[in-house]
């Protein structure tokens, strides 16, 4: 298993704004060999910022390089720079492979 996560710094008052874009967006990631799951999580507030972060899960890294040299990756992404006053900097990728794996038994 493999885990692609972006972290963003979304701006005090824009985050009802930055979940519709998530709401709305076709990320077309269910057409993508190896993808699992994608979330979108809220963390903590700050001062100037709420934390969030989106992570897909996926079959093997291998998988999620294929992704994001895809046609399908440029069409998802197409209009992600007009989100970015929404947040503060840019989105900080952090890649993770799985090391141990527990799950509930069937």
């Amino acid at each position: 298993m493999f885990i692609a996560m972006n972290r963003f710094k979304v701006h005090k008052g824009s985050e009802a704004a930055f979940e519709q874009v998530w709401r709305s967006r076709d990320s077309y990631l269910a057409t993508v060999p190896g993808f699992k799951q994608f979330e979108l999580l809220r963390g903590p507030a700050r001062e100037d910022h709420t934390l969030y972060a989106s992570h897909t899960i996926w079959a093997s890294r291998a998988d999620f390089e294929a992704w994001t040299r895809s046609e399908a990756f440029r069409a998802a992404h197409r209009t992600a720079g007009s989100n970015k006053p929404l947040y503060i900097g840019h989105p900080e990728l952090e890649l993770f492979d799985s090391v141990l794996e527990h799950a509930p038994a069937a």
